[in-house]
């Protein structure tokens, strides 16, 4: 009841987010932006999107090999797109995720450490994000003129940052009660591990650089898709609007990022200078190429040999 009761919630907060943000859409006006060098735009975008869930690949196998749950690239590649498929799916932000650590921990690593492998892997895309932002914010503060947006910005960014740093200080305690106290001793075990890979000489560095490369893709994909309507926004624009709008999308409070994408695009838009209306078309077709790139996701499930194993039988997804 109360997980139908969430899903409820998520919907209708996707719903109200996107009228509001249609609103002062022209969907037919869009349409008409979209000709032949418009598709080989969205293609490069859809080829980004791969090549970004594949360098997430790459950063997931490092992680999962600390946490005991060691991952082929080419498992780790499937399972990574069909997550994909049901975060556009599921009626969460964070299904496809529940369906990786249910993939992995059926292969027989455990739910332990299928658990601390997504967990880890989450917390340091969210952390070095945060970093990305506040490295942009010289230049962002000269986009963002509108002192609302510069708080906005700011709140943000080192909320986020102070719950990674809090999350990474974590694991250098070492009070005895926080291995007993319930709940506690696994947010520990994550934080140790996510310190370990971090600041490890042979993790560290490609750690680091993958991270820093899924978002610089996030930027590239969104660029791809301002081309394709030919959007006013330079590449540098993007960079700087991209990051906080990804960090905002990421709260479960949608399904998909629906809405909270579009409303937040608009204003980050809106606070730059730029068309609110272009902030949210190019949302749109960002949105529309990750449903894409989720649809190859769900084939990938269809024809896979956990789908065939589980037969008819649903999966449970963590509450």
């Amino acid at each position: 009841m109360r997980r139908i009761l969430f899903s409820t919630i998520k919907i209708l907060i996707s719903a109200a987010l996107l009228y509001f943000s249609l609103r002062k859409v022209n969907l037919s006006e869009l349409a008409s932006r979209l000709d032949i060098a418009s598709l080989g735009w969205i293609g490069l975008a859809i080829a980004a999107t791969f090549l970004q869930i594949y360098v997430g690949v790459l950063r997931w196998c490092e992680i999962s090999a600390e946490c005991r749950a060691p991952l082929a690239t080419k498992q780790a590649m499937r399972f990574n797109l069909i997550g994909t498929f049901f975060n556009q799916t599921l009626p969460s932000s964070i299904g496809g995720d529940a369906v990786r650590l249910w993939l992995v921990a059926r292969g027989g690593a455990g739910w332990r450490a299928a658990t601390y492998s997504i967990f880890v892997d989450r917390a340091i895309g969210l952390i070095t994000l945060a970093i990305i932002i506040v490295a942009t914010l010289p230049w962002s503060y000269n986009l963002i003129t509108d002192p609302r947006g510069r708080s906005a910005l700011l709140f943000v960014d080192f909320a986020a940052l102070a719950c990674g740093l809090g999350f990474l200080g974590l694991g250098w305690l070492r009070w005895p009660w926080l291995e007993r106290l319930w709940g506690m001793h696994h947010l520990h075990a994550c934080s140790v591990i996510a310190n370990r890979v971090i600041f490890s000489r042979a993790h560290g560095p490609a750690i680091a650089v993958q991270s820093v490369l899924v978002h610089v893709l996030a930027a590239v994909i969104a660029w791809c898709v301002e081309q394709s309507i030919a959007a006013p926004v330079t590449f540098a624009q993007t960079f700087q609007l991209i990051p906080p709008v990804m960090m905002i999308t990421m709260l479960p409070i949608s399904i998909a990022g629906w809405g909270v994408r579009e409303a937040t695009m608009g204003l980050a838009f809106g606070y730059a200078g730029l068309m609110t209306n272009e902030g949210v078309n190019v949302s749109l077709l960002f949105g529309a190429v990750s449903f894409i790139v989720g649809a190859f996701g769900g084939l990938v499930w269809i024809f896979s040999a956990e789908k065939a194993a589980q037969g008819a039988k649903p999966i449970e997804i963590p509450e």
